[in-house]
């Protein structure tokens, strides 16, 4: 049995420190986004594609990577999106305007893009199948925990430093990173070309993610299809992709290996990515939420209040990784217990109220981060297990795509939802507050005198009395919302535990090999 060599831990803490750059820089701009738009002169609107458009670029460049591996070489193809990304990051540090920042973020993703799949795809190829549970533990702890320290670590910057730093502190790691990869990551043995770029489906390709990315960043705030050009996007997503699969299905050697979901390991192994996805972005922008605009906690408390659930993460992945070596149950079976867990977290979310402190928060986010060790892992080896040769890269490309998708899309969800759960629970409260309800009127008439043993009018008094008790109502009409958001994720993981029955059993037997020499792209 083969053991971790140096070469080896080298290689897995180059290619998590590269992934780990990317998935903070992710989450780490938006607690910064008020200081920026201060310090650019921009508006809510014009800062919000800050993070849309690294979002957009993002996306399409994962899908892209494995026909990017196989053209430049899978060392130079990370090498190089690990320069991009450093590279830009000091231009958007150096930015004088926010579109200038627009620019540069557009860039950075595109480098940031490249980062993630390709980094998954050296670990399959470094390491051996009896070694890749633990591998891929390993590489999990950036892929779970980067998101959640992002916010943490944007606060700390941001509070004791400008928030040009937020993108300054990715140059060191950029250049170590970029050295070790360069060092110690070789390339497959089975080497790979690229076919001639088809420029047609890389068209389909871009309008496709680009507009259906506009539309889930922007959509609730451009009160969705009321807004004609979101109107326009949402068309133009679903006609693109509906033609980029059809074009791809027919094509003898795709851009995006779309055949690949005729694997059912992968199929499932991806479609539970989506579930991952949704369940880590959505979660990890709900509770600092919560945090900050309901318990008036700050970006940095709140970052430190959800560390150990980070830390319970980090704990388990190993372990399971172990575990999985040992192969003592199929891999779906952690899956499992890691999505029961996520329903009890979401439960114990959705009974909180606003007099709830730091402590009441502590067991559930410490619960979330046992699930999401016990999901992540289990779900990596199985999609990617029966891959083999160019299969792994693309395949780790889609399976990116559709977890980062999965978190757009409940992003989106969840933010719409707010809105309306949060005007429907307003309106609900609102009718307690007649002339004829003795305990309002009550409630009023404290506050009035309140305000006039503080120097108001009547008039002012009683304004000013109207103001509290309707922001008191909106305060818990929020709270509503987001218990009945806990409560229906917690259904959504739970009815997904059946479905993993759907995993058919490990394949013991050989698989066909793969030619030494394979083309890839479109003629």
């Amino acid at each position: 049995m083969a053991k971790f060599t140096f070469d080896k831990i080298i290689v897995i803490f180059t290619v998590v420190s590269a992934a780990l750059l990317q998935l903070i820089d992710t989450s780490i701009v938006n607690v910064a986004l008020t200081d920026m738009m201060g310090n650019l002169g921009a508006t809510f609107e014009e800062i919000g594609w800050v993070i849309t458009g690294y979002a957009v670029s993002n996306v399409i460049m994962i899908t892209l990577s494995g026909w990017m591996s196989a053209k430049f070489g899978r060392k130079y193809y990370f090498a190089g999106s690990i320069i991009l990304f450093t590279v830009a990051s000091i231009f958007c540090g150096l930015s004088h305007n926010v579109w200038e920042l627009v620019v540069f973020r557009i860039i950075q993703g595109l480098g940031g893009g490249g980062l993630l799949a390709t980094a998954q795809a050296i670990l399959v190829e470094t390491f051996p199948r009896e070694e890749l549970g633990l591998a891929n533990a390993i590489y999990g702890l950036g892929v779970i925990i980067g998101p959640a320290i992002g916010p943490t670590l944007g606060g700390y910057i941001t509070d004791n430093m400008a928030w040009q730093w937020i993108f300054f502190i990715n140059v060191p790691f950029g250049i170590v990173a970029t050295f070790l990869t360069l060092t110690f990551v070789k390339e497959p043995d089975d080497k790979m070309t690229a076919g001639k770029m088809d420029w047609f489906a890389f068209g389909l390709l871009v309008a496709a993610i680009g507009a259906l990315q506009v539309v889930l960043e922007k959509g609730q705030s451009e009160d969705w299809f009321q807004t004609r050009y979101i109107t326009f996007l949402t068309v133009t997503a679903v006609v693109t992709s509906v033609l980029f699969v059809w074009w791809e299905l027919r094509a003898k050697d795709p851009l995006v290996n779309l055949r690949l979901f005729s694997i059912r390991s992968f199929t499932m192994g991806t479609l539970f990515n989506f579930v991952l996805g949704f369940g880590l972005y959505g979660t990890t922008l709900l509770v600092p939420i919560f945090c900050q605009n309901l318990l008036g906690l700050t970006a940095l408390q709140t970052g430190l209040l959800m560390l150990p659930g980070s830390l319970a993460t980090a704990f388990m992945m190993p372990v399971v990784g172990l575990m999985m070596k040992r192969n003592w149950v199929h891999p779906a079976v952690y899956a499992g217990v890691g999505l029961f867990l996520f329903f009890l977290f979401s439960n114990d979310m959705s009974l909180l109220n606003t007099s709830a402190g730091g402590h009441d928060f502590l067991g559930p986010l410490i619960v979330r981060g046992f699930a999401m060790g016990l999901i992540f892992i289990p779900l990596t080896t199985i999609s990617l297990q029966d891959l083999k040769g160019r299969e792994i890269p693309q395949g780790t490309a889609l399976s990116n795509m559709v977890r980062q998708m999965g978190g757009s899309i409940g992003i989106a969800l969840i933010t719409t939802f707010v809105s309306i759960g949060s005007a429907k629970h307003y309106s609900a409260l609102t009718e307690n507050i007649t002339a004829t309800s003795p305990i309002a009127q009550q409630r009023i008439h404290t506050l009035q005198h309140f305000f006039i043993s503080k120097g108001c009018d009547a008039a002012s008094a009683l304004h000013s009395a109207y103001q509290v008790i309707s922001g008191e109502i909106t305060r818990q009409a929020v709270m509503l919302t987001y218990r009945d958001i806990f409560f229906d994720l917690g259904v959504f993981f739970l009815i997904s535990i059946p479905f993993l029955l759907l995993f058919k059993e490990k394949n013991t037997g050989a698989k066909k090999a793969e030619p030494t020499h394979v083309e890839w792209g479109m003629e």
